[in-house]
């Protein structure tokens, strides 16, 4: 990823969904002005979600996503819808296209029902508006011909107006330090390290840093305690990739607070009291318990994985139990959780918000903890307390 292109997870994300034949796939053309989906006359052209990222004026970075249609038939038909209804837990404003000739019908009527059950924006777009009119229209409907060209601008105006966010107000660690601080970022560098760049959160942090005037410094865990020796008493705060949490507890000393890269990310994307209510629930963890351990992205696993090898092995050692494991990447999180006793999440960077909230409410919803990669190390390595020192209202539930 180039260090100028917005993440993924950070654009806005805009799904088309609808009937086949609707003309999704030829509206998504127009709205981007690139033939980013394959349009044809026959019905279910369009098989698997079709992903863009790009710029899009007026609404900026951007991911479109070209979605199957919602009424396919026989056995792949019911694939393809449940991917379609996957694509929903990412959507941050919908359209449904029509066919003004055809007009609303169940499928549609169900889709609408969604998009209000997950409070996903959305906006009706009549296609084929060139062939047949439709004359009353709601305050989120507009008519459009992909064909034509008409309304398209219009239809880009009516997206942006229904995206609502804070996130300019978000920050991970800026509002929790002071211009000129110096922040010291611990990076270890092993087989697992992406080669020539640093990790998406080290990168977004380090920004984070900048952007708040203060100073940040990157170092390896191996060269921690003599970057500590030389300016440790100028050190604000230290941050860590949470694979070497326990290691870099024992360098640092307790006047200077401490945290990791995953638990602002769980911070960053509003789950933080959770994850630290439920690494808790690992005290609970009884022989033959399964334990769900899910990531948000799919990579190459290496031998010393931290998702599948790791921790896993961390648990068993802390508890003392027979565990189960089952692991999940990218958008495969399972919707039913019932036969695990605990979920662990990574810190969801490569997840947008919404999803990221959706697995979590998944679990909660199913009386199952969840937690996260860097909370449950914290938890297991007595240093979740000191972790969240920086965050006083979690720290006091820590310390009533």
């Amino acid at each position: 990823m180039s260090l100028n292109s917005t993440p993924v997870a950070n654009r806005l994300h805009i799904a088309f969904f609808g009937k086949r034949n609707a003309g999704k796939s030829s509206l998504v053309n127009a709205v981007t002005g690139q033939d980013l989906s394959v349009v044809s006359d026959v019905k279910g052209t369009t098989t698997d979600p079709v992903t863009k990222t790009m710029e899009l004026l007026p609404l900026g970075p951007v991911v479109i996503i070209d979605t199957p249609g919602y009424d396919d038939e026989g056995e792949l038909g019911e694939l393809r819808v449940k991917k379609t209804k996957q694509i929903l837990n990412k959507t941050d404003v919908a359209v449904l296209v029509v066919d003004s000739a055809v007009g609303k019908d169940t499928a549609d009527e169900e889709l609408i029902k969604l998009f209000k059950a997950k409070n996903i924006p959305f906006a009706v777009a009549y296609n084929k508006s060139d062939i047949k009119q439709v004359n009353i229209l709601a305050n989120n409907e507009i008519a459009v011909s992909a064909v034509k060209g008409e309304n398209i601008h219009a239809l880009r105006e009516l997206i942006g107006s229904l995206h609502k966010t804070d996130e300019d107000g978000k920050k991970i660690i800026a509002d929790k330090i002071n211009p000129n601080d110096i922040v010291v970022l611990v990076t270890p560098i092993d087989e697992s390290a992406p080669k020539g760049r640093l990790i998406l959160p080290q990168q977004q942090t380090i920004r984070d840093i900048l952007d708040a005037g203060a100073v940040a410094l990157v170092t390896k865990e191996t060269e921690l305690a003599a970057t500590l020796d030389k300016i440790g008493d100028k050190v604000s705060l230290v941050i860590t990739d949470s694979q070497a949490f326990s290691f870099v507890s024992k360098i640092v000393p307790d006047t200077i607070p401490l945290t990791s890269f995953s638990i602002l990310m769980a911070r960053y994307k509003g789950f933080l009291e959770e994850a630290v209510k439920g690494a808790a629930a690992i005290e609970n963890l009884r022989d033959g318990d399964t334990v769900l351990i899910s990531e948000g992205c799919t990579h190459h696993r290496q031998c010393n994985d931290i998702g599948t090898v790791k921790l896993p092995g961390l648990l068993k050692k802390y508890t003392g139990k027979t565990l189960n494991f089952e692991f999940s990447s990218g958008t495969e999180f399972p919707e039913e959780l019932s036969r695990y006793s605990l979920v662990i999440h990574c810190g969801g960077c490569m997840v947008t918000e919404r999803e990221m909230l959706y697995r979590i409410k998944t679990a909660t919803d199913s009386g199952i903890p969840v937690t996260n990669y860097g909370t449950s190390i914290a938890y297991m390595n007595s240093i979740l307390k000191r972790s969240v020192e920086i965050f006083p209202h979690l720290y006091k539930t820590l310390n009533p």
